[in-house]
């Protein structure tokens, strides 16, 4: 089953917490071979000094995108729980947007292995790269 980007919204919506959707994620792409794509635009709201974006809002976009990663994996909304993640921040993220493109990496029955490249628009520059380990219950 592949899931629509109007059911990703409806999962964004419905299923993440509030202090997430408050980073107006933009479902951008999801494929039934396990790679999503999300977007948010820099805002004052998620810029520290230097209009430079926070690294809890870039983590936040990585995990949320490779759970969508997960579910385009899966082909269905399965619950997934974050076991590990790893964010390294490779230099200062500044523009119109931050885009998050996710993609499982390898998944046995019980852990899925993802990553995801987190790069600042215009300038398609890579700002961040992100890991991590979702367990499947």
């Amino acid at each position: 089953m592949t899931i629509s980007l109007a059911e990703a919204e409806t999962i964004l919506t419905t299923g993440f917490a509030p202090w997430v959707r408050a980073l107006d994620i933009k479902v951008e792409a999801i494929t039934p071979e396990g790679s999503a794509t999300l977007s948010i635009p820099i805002t004052d709201q998620i810029a520290r000094i230097g209009g430079i974006v926070s690294g809890q809002a870039l983590a936040t976009l990585a995990d949320t995108a490779m759970v969508f990663a997960c579910f385009g994996h899966l082909g269905a909304p399965v619950p997934v729980a974050t076991t590990n993640l790893d964010t390294q921040f490779l230099r200062p993220g500044k523009g119109s947007r931050v885009r998050c493109v996710a993609r499982v990496e390898r998944a046995g029955k019980a852990l899925i292995f993802a990553r995801a490249d987190l790069l600042a628009e215009p300038d398609d520059k890579l700002i961040a790269q992100a890991s991590a380990t979702f367990f499947k219950p």
